[in-house]
């Protein structure tokens, strides 16, 4: 009795988002879906390798993949806000399921070629395009605004806690049984979300379709109202910057354990739970802290200090340092993360909201074919730990200049108010 009395005094202090039904539906599918996604993200990554030996043709999977983020991410945001989203997330998240059975089927017979990687990472990108910013604006409709901070850092949690066990699994699953295995458990696992999904009985919100208003009108509406809000702006501007040159894990990880320890797989997986149990701990401290709203601060530091720890992971060539500060990247990962998120969905009027996670989608995933083809292009000329130190030294500047920039760019002044009362940051 005391152990389950203890168990709803956590949930209610630092879980809230777990006592809505609709979330845990949402949250349970997502628990079993993210082991999957980060098999197959790990398995792909192998496989390219093996298919070519080249880590700019790695990295080119990964600007192929998120190509469709960086061209159509603007117009997902307008059409996503005129459909219920539960009924896009069913269709995106079974276009994936069929995307990795596909990719499962070709390894099995033996028939994969690295054109047939291309083709699905780009249709699987189409398919996201539309499906992450589905799921970001979705949290607010299952757990309202109260909630919202605590729900995504708890989706972090899972997807931190998913990016520890995904790769290790994935790794013994290449080490004994081969690389088809992690495509068929990730095709399996979308069972789990779809099913959950189709439990959620929420209110969805549907933005009035306005007359004689065209799509390109409605997108440049929702970049105006960006930029004329400075914490808004701001926020995406640092989430572009680390989005393209903080992210490339997945092509200077691989490349890095080959090349610079002269690993194989197994310590590939390894290094990628680092990452992952990092990421899961600061996730978890967010959870904690989730009641005191985003921290802009923290979303400062963050991108700083993730900076700062590429350069290190660049210079080092012992495998435990490598761990070491992969971990503590990861912290500084979901700190920054988790808080960008948070205030932009926080602070966006209910309007702009599609649009503006539409904006970060595209500057945070959207990015990623320009810093995956630069990383894939500096392993390819100076090494994997060239690759960090270059994504690493770029982003610590810009991080900074951005930084200096907005500190003496003044807060809008609000109708009728005097100019003298405007403040800087």
């Amino acid at each position: 009795m005391n152990v389950r009395l203890a168990g709803r005094r956590l949930v209610d202090n630092h879980f809230h988002a777990l006592t809505h039904r609709n979330y845990r539906y949402f949250w349970f599918g997502q628990c079993i879906s993210l082991i999957g996604t980060w098999m197959q993200n790990i398995g792909q990554a192998w496989l390219v390798l093996t298919l070519t030996g080249s880590p700019f043709l790695l990295g080119l999977i990964g600007a192929v993949q998120f190509l469709p983020v960086t061209c159509l991410s603007l117009f997902a945001g307008v059409v996503i806000d005129k459909f219920p989203k539960k009924n896009i997330l069913i269709v995106t998240q079974s276009v994936s399921m069929c995307l990795a059975l596909t990719m499962a089927a070709l390894v099995f017979t033996d028939t994969i070629r690295y054109g047939h990687v291309v083709v699905l990472a780009l249709l699987l990108g189409l398919t996201n395009t539309f499906d992450m910013p589905t799921r970001q604006s979705f949290n607010i409709e299952i757990v309202g605004k109260d909630d919202l901070m605590n729900a995504i850092a708890l989706n972090s949690t899972t997807f931190n806690l998913a990016r520890i066990l995904g790769p290790s699994i994935g790794a013994v699953m290449m080490a004994l049984l081969g690389t088809g295995w992690c495509f068929l458990l990730n095709g399996l696992s979308f069972i789990a979300v779809i099913y959950g999904l189709t439990r959620i009985k929420a209110i969805p919100y549907v933005r009035e379709k306005k007359k004689d208003v065209g799509i390109f009108k409605e997108i440049k509406d929702g970049i105006m109202y960006i930029a004329g809000d400075k914490l808004l702006s701001q926020t995406l501007l640092l989430v572009a910057v680390v989005g393209t040159l903080a992210y490339n894990f997945g092509v200077l990880i691989p490349v890095f354990t080959k090349d610079v320890l002269h690993m194989e797989e197994q310590t590939y997986g390894i290094l990628m739970s680092c990452l992952g149990a990092g990421s899961f701990a600061g996730a978890l401290t967010m959870s904690f802290l989730s009641k005191k709203g985003p921290r802009r601060k923290l979303i400062l530091i963050s991108s700083l200090a993730l900076s700062v720890f590429l350069i290190l992971i660049g210079l080092t060539r012992l495998p435990l340092f490598t761990g070491l500060f992969l971990a503590i990247t990861g912290v500084s990962t979901i700190l920054f993360a988790t808080n960008s998120n948070s205030t932009l969905q926080m602070h966006a009027k209910d309007e702009y909201r599609a649009r503006v996670m539409s904006i970060y989608s595209l500057v945070f995933a959207g990015s990623t074919p320009v810093g995956n083809l630069l990383a894939g292009y500096a392993a390819d000329h100076w090494g994997a730990n060239g690759g960090f130190m270059l994504c690493g030294g770029l982003s610590l500047i810009l991080c900074l200049g951005i930084i200096l920039v907005f500190r003496k760019r003044p807060e809008p002044v609000p109708a009728g108010e005097p100019a003298s009362k405007t403040k800087t940051a």
